[in-house]
């Protein structure tokens, strides 16, 4: 199933096959039956003539001598030992003149005789042996003589790590798994597949483990079933009373340094908890802190602690963490949230100052509660408002709105009234697809106010609207006006310097993109901005060719957000986007799959950006129909809110066509974008559509490339006109030598498409050596890169005898239409699609209709054209 789980089964069949067998060691649940019995029987399948004998020892059957071969074994009455034991051997070797096989699952539970009939077993060598213990558990002496004396090979399985855990769950489950979900559920099982298995069971029966557009999303309480649950209870049940109050004061915060839990549970309470081995201790920075053993622990006690109780551990624990008055943010955050739910909660107004301080560190549910917690104590406007942000910020525009809507903006005072105006103009034009309206609405309110601080906070928000409706230019002259002046306060400078930074790298204004983003960095805001600067960023540091760089940058800001959604997903669509620029497709489209999910409910531009990524990435893997959902759920979700970004969606529109090798409109919709992009003087933009239209084969944009270039002068500006010139020029050493300075710039999808077209080139001229040097460097880019399946790249590897025609039809059968559909679509007979579909199916050495579908679905890449029609 892994790499990891691999190993360990090579090890324990090696061990049976060409040995006298192994002890499979590991901790409950994590699978050492499932391994054992799959060595076992693969063993049986090469040696059928070898008997095999399963025996399950008991923890009730440890009180019988030879308890767990009752089954195998019987004797008329009792005897000496020694008599006794070579009686076993011989009724287990009965039947069995070609050899035996000895399988003892959970070792540990055996009786003395029966671990000593087991090592004499292994020992003479009368028996292959494979026995199970669990990890701790005390074991028979001759039992662990087996591995301690070199007598049967000791094999360890250790849990699955994060990777594996996420593997198994896409296979349990049919289908992805978001990232964050995913990490979720290993944090709680450790990766111990018994314990994966019942959180997923239980998740899916409880409806927080579900399916949105495709994407298996854990949102909410993560339950245990009632199995688990008993489990868990088996081993916690013998603790003593004080120790389990440790794990209670976990349940409700961890970790805790060892001098709090002492002063709060005892120091010998903790001590023998430790001893128990439901909690570790570790060094932190020189302070001890302690953990408990295996999460799930804690979540089973939390789930039996009444509220009465819980609010008793909390008002316990902020009244020793308070007694050092922690004066950094994240201990207050800390006191406050434990607080929150006491016979003591914190002043409403120090509820607001921390609610801001967690959403500016990107916790925005956290700031929720917190907000929360105020606008319980006051109802007033200063605690709606961080509350407003938060579910705005979330998503949640209907909820921020009815948070809003009870307070009267005539009775404000005009910084008040400019407070309330962002969290209602901003959800309007976002969230409740009111852009248009949000926009007036602003302007209205922006001319009630008089004090500068006010409206350079509102022009600020005015920008955002102007970039996000397709107007960069104006966005930056907005957004300069607030940054130059002395009274703009940190709100202000943060939306404005992230407006500022991601116009400006799409304009192509490099050089102020760092210093942009460092000023809004560098000011006091909600924590999502982060991601519109780090979009600007890395924007620039692609258009200067250092793509690396780029990667790096976009994964420390995915590392902001952990487990917080949206954050993690908006993250994941910076992150795609380079991932993308680099020609990392596969990763890059899991990441915009799982972004579009995670955004769907929010109005966010950010998840159009997700859709029309994901449709770019399919479109270069050659994945049609996949391709084409996604550019359509793109389309559906594309507004005024995301019109910055239509130049991306038709570039999207181009590879889904490509895909689907409709060569003339994926070049027309190339050349779209590129129009698109020359209008709202998107220069970087345009320059990546001239470059992408150049791979699909149309060199038309290259005087619009050399015009925008002259302009902005950038690494990317210029390789792009070397390739369109060399393509133009039917120049295979030229296309060779960009491919190189391609690769070097480390944008290897690109790099692989154009050696694929220098190898056009050259066999075109007959140049046999240089068209085979040409293809083994695309292929070897290509390899690199998940073997993408661009049009340039489908011509020179995979030369099957398909006209043009007839893999369009191809593509289009396995999109799901019909023959007369496709024909209404290419405006041909129905006979005529019949006919290429025949066809298709013929040169392929297909059956069908059906297989032909089939073969395109899973298949992409062996249905290149030749470009024949």
């Amino acid at each position: 199933m892994t790499a990891g789980r691999g190993a360990t089964r090579k090890q324990l069949e090696s061990a049976i096959g060409s040995g006298r067998g192994a002890v499979l060691v590991g901790a409950p649940g994590v699978g050492k039956t499932v391994m054992a019995r799959a060595a076992a029987k693969a063993f049986a399948k090469e040696n059928p003539r070898v008997t095999s004998r399963w025996v399950s020892a008991t923890e009730s059957a440890k009180l019988i001598p030879f308890g767990a071969f009752s089954h195998l074994i019987e004797f008329a009455g009792a005897d000496e030992p020694a008599i006794l034991l070579r009686m076993a051997q011989d009724a287990l070797r009965l039947d069995a003149a070609q050899g035996l096989t000895l399988v003892v699952d959970d070792a540990h539970h055996l009786d003395t005789l029966s671990a000593t009939l087991v090592h004499q077993l292994a020992l003479n060598g009368l028996a292959r042996v494979l026995l199970t213990v669990r990890d701790g558990e005390r074991c028979p002496d001759a039992v662990i003589a087996l591995w301690k004396d070199g007598i049967l090979e000791r094999c360890d399985i250790r849990p699955f790590d994060s990777d594996e855990s996420a593997v198994l769950l896409e296979q349990v489950l049919g289908g992805p798994v978001e990232g964050v979900s995913s990490d979720r559920m290993f944090d709680v099982s450790q990766g111990n597949p018994l314990y994966l298995r019942h959180l997923v069971e239980a998740a899916v029966n409880t409806g927080s483990l579900r399916q949105v557009e495709g994407v298996w999303q854990l949102r909410g309480e993560m339950p245990l079933t009632p199995q688990l649950s008993t489990l868990i209870d088996q081993h916690l049940s013998a603790l003593a009373p004080d120790v389990r109050t440790v794990l209670e004061f976990l349940a409700v915060e961890e970790p805790l340094a060892v001098s709090d839990l002492a002063e709060v549970a005892g120091l010998e309470a903790v001590d023998r908890a430790e001893t128990a081995g439901v909690v570790t201790v570790s060094d932190h920075g020189g302070s001890l802190l302690v953990h408990p053993f295996h999460p799930l622990y804690t979540e089973r006690i939390r789930s039996g602690l009444g509220r009465l109780a819980v609010r008793r551990l909390r008002k316990l624990l902020v009244g020793q963490l308070s007694n050092d008055a922690p004066t950094d943010i994240g201990g207050r955050l800390r006191i406050a949230g434990l607080a929150l739910d006491t016979d003591s909660p914190p002043d409403a107004s120090d509820l607001v100052t921390l609610s801001w301080e967690a959403m500016r560190m990107g916790d925005l549910e956290f700031g929720e509660r917190l907000a929360r917690g105020a606008l319980a104590q006051s109802g007033d406007l200063s605690a709606r408002l961080p509350l407003a942000h938060s579910l705005s910020w979330q998503g949640r525009g209907r909820d921020a709105d009815e948070v809003l809507d009870p307070v009267d903006p005539d009775t404000l005072s005009e910084w008040d009234m400019t407070a309330w105006t962002l969290p209602k103009a901003a959800n309007r034009f976002w969230m409740l697809s009111e852009s248009s309206d949000a926009m007036l609405y602003l302007a209205d309110m922006r001319a009630r106010i008089s004090e500068p601080a006010a409206y350079h906070t509102l022009d600020a928000l005015a920008a955002t609207f102007a970039m996000s409706s397709g107007d960069p230019d104006h966005a930056v002259r907005v957004a300069s006006a607030v940054l130059e002046s002395p009274a703009a306060l940190d709100l202000a400078v943060a939306w404005a310097a992230a407006t500022a930074t991601l116009s400006s790298a799409r304009l192509g204004r490099f050089g102020d993109v760092e210093v942009l983003a460092q000023r809004g960095l560098g000011a006091t805001h909600p924590g999502l901005l982060r991601f519109t600067i780090g979009l600007g960023q890395t924007l620039g540091l692609i258009m200067a060719g250092e793509t690396r760089a780029a990667e790096d940058l976009a994964r420390h800001y995915q590392s902001f957000s952990e487990f917080q959604q949206p954050g993690r997903a908006i993250g994941e669509v910076v992150l795609g986007h380079t991932l993308m620029a680099r020609g990392t497709l596969e990763e890059a489209a899991t990441l915009f799959r799982q972004a579009a999910a995670a955004l769907t409910s929010t109005g966010y531009s950010w998840g159009p950006l997700a859709l029309i990524g994901l449709a770019q990435a399919l479109g270069q893997q050659g994945r049609s129909a996949e391709a084409a959902a996604a550019l359509d759920r793109a389309v559906a979700s594309h507004g005024m809110r995301s019109a910055l970004y239509a130049p991306d969606l038709a570039i999207a529109r181009a590879w889904t066509l490509a895909a689907a090798r409709d060569i003339r409109g994926a070049v027309a919709s190339a050349r779209d974008a590129i129009h698109a992009a020359e209008q709202s003087g998107q220069a970087a933009v345009a320059l990546r559509a001239v470059h992408d239209a150049v791979r699909l084969g149309d060199v038309n944009g290259l005087a619009a490339a050399r015009r925008m270039n002259a302009q902005i002068d950038c690494a990317a500006g210029r390789l792009c006109i070397a390739h369109g010139q060399a393509l133009a020029d039917s120049d295979g050493p030229a296309l060779e030598a960009v491919s190189a300075a391609l690769e070097e710039a480390g944008m290897l999808a690109v790099a692989a498409d154009a050696a694929a077209q220098a190898a056009r080139v050259y066999q075109a001229a007959g140049h046999r050596a240089g068209e085979l040097a040409a293809k083994g460097c695309a292929a070897a880019l290509a390899q690199r890169c998940g073997n993408p399946a661009t049009p340039a790249l489908e011509k020179v590897l995979n030369p099957l005898p398909l006209t043009g025609r007839e893999r369009e039809v191809a593509v289009m059968v396995a999109q799901g239409m019909t023959n007369k559909a496709i024909a209404g679509q290419m405006c041909v007979s129905v006979r005529t699609v019949e006919g290429h579909v025949y066809k298709a199916c013929m040169k392929l050495g297909l059956p069908d209709r059906s297989a032909l579908s089939t073969m395109v679905q899973t298949s992409p890449q062996m249905l290149p054209s030749d470009g024949r029609t």
